[in-house]
This record gives C-alpha cells, sequence and structure tokens, in this order.
C-alpha cells in the first residue's frame, strides 16, 4: 500500500518521485489561519510543525490505516514569519526586506495513521540573501509570478529562486521544502520502502 502525501505542493511530489517513492497526492482542506493565529507567539519550528501536524492529521481522518505525510515551511527573519505572498506586490516587499541579510526556512513533516501523529520531524536552515536592485527583484517576479504565490519565502530553489542567495547552512530537501532523509528512515521503518 502507499502512502499519502498530503499536498498538492509540486516541490514535494517531485522530491517523493525523483527517489522513486510511490505515493498517493490528496489535498489537505485545513484552514491554516486559526492555527497561524493560535501560535502567534510560537517558534517558526513549532508553527511548520503544528501545521504539518495539521494537514497530515486531516488527511489520515479520511483514508483508515494508510500512512500519511503533511508538510509544510516557514520563513522567518529576526522573529517575524513570513508567509505566502497574496499578490506580486507584497513578493515585492518581502524580497526588498529580505535584501542582504539572513532568513531562516524550517520545513516540518509529520507522519500519521488512523488519525494519530506517529512521527515527525523539523529542520532549519540559513539563507544568506544577496544585495537585491529593483531592478533584479522587479525581473524575477516577472519571471517567476505566480509561481511563487505559494511558496513561503516567495521563491523556489528548484528555479530562478537561486538566484536570491550568496551562501546557504542547511539540507537541500529541506530548502526545497521537505527534509527527505528523514521521510526516507520513517518510510524504511514502515516498511514501505527497502531497509
Amino acid at each position: 500500500m502507499t502512502m499519502i502525501l498530503a499536498s498538492q505542493s509540486a516541490s514535494r511530489r517531485a522530491m517523493l518521485e525523483a527517489a522513486g517513492i510511490a505515493h498517493d497526492a490528496v489535498p489537505s482542506s485545513v484552514d491554516e489561519d486559526p492555527i497561524k493565529a493560535a501560535l502567534c507567539d510560537a517558534s517558526p519550528e513549532s508553527l511548520a510543525q503544528a501545521l504539518a501536524d495539521a494537514k497530515a492529521l486531516d488527511v489520515s481522518g479520511r483514508y483508515p490505516g494508510r500512512l500519511v505525510l503533511g508538510g509544510d515551511s516557514v520563513a522567518s527573519m529576526d522573529g517575524q514569519r513570513f508567509g505566502k505572498p497574496r499578490d506580486r506586490q507584497e513578493a515585492a516587499a518581502h524580497l526588498r526586506h529580505f535584501s542582504g541579510r539572513q532568513l531562516n526556512l524550517s520545513s516540518a513533516i509529520s507522519f500519521a495513521r488512523d488519525g494519530g501523529i506517529i512521527h515527525r520531524h523539523v529542520e532549519t536552515a540559513a539563507l544568506h540573501v544577496r544585495n537585491l536592485t529593483d531592478q533584479f527583484i522587479e525581473s524575477y517576479l516577472t519571471h517567476e509570478w505566480p509561481a511563487i504565490s505559494g511558496c513561503a519565502g516567495a521563491f523556489r530553489m528548484e528555479a530562478m529562486g537561486v538566484q536570491l542567495f550568496d551562501r546557504i547552512e542547511g539540507n537541500h530537501f529541506t530548502i526545497l521544502g521537505m527534509p527527505l532523509l528523514a521521510v526516507l528512515v520513517v518510510l524504511r521503518k514502515e516498511g514501505l520502502i527497502a531497509a
């Protein structure tokens, strides 16, 4: 029996497919806003984990016996969290704010079965944003919008977003939105892939 990815994220699906992990993608119906409001003082790691938990549990409740993977990412800088940009103007404002500074990206996973969390993991990567000119930001958004509208931090590392940074500390898969090595550990334990 294949696992379920509680997401339609193209990046997460591509990672699983590239790693040879059979899965079904079922989007979660979780409203993130109440969770974010309830955890307004929580760390970015705690918020990412809570969102991943909620998504995994939501889908798990609909598919008894199936292993469900939920995931989420939260971008932060100096204690301020940055969600998915609401529009192109907000994306531009975020990028101007990030320019020349360190952006942290926390990516969490949660595995659920039969309505209960059986494993969770979160990792954070540090992304050092180079000094961005207004000309570059405009060119970047012309190329990447609206594809980045669903991305925390207004970038896709697997696309032109790599041009935003001059140094990165952390796991590449975490930056793509899912700590894949931790996912593989659980799938081996669960017998869904060869040990």
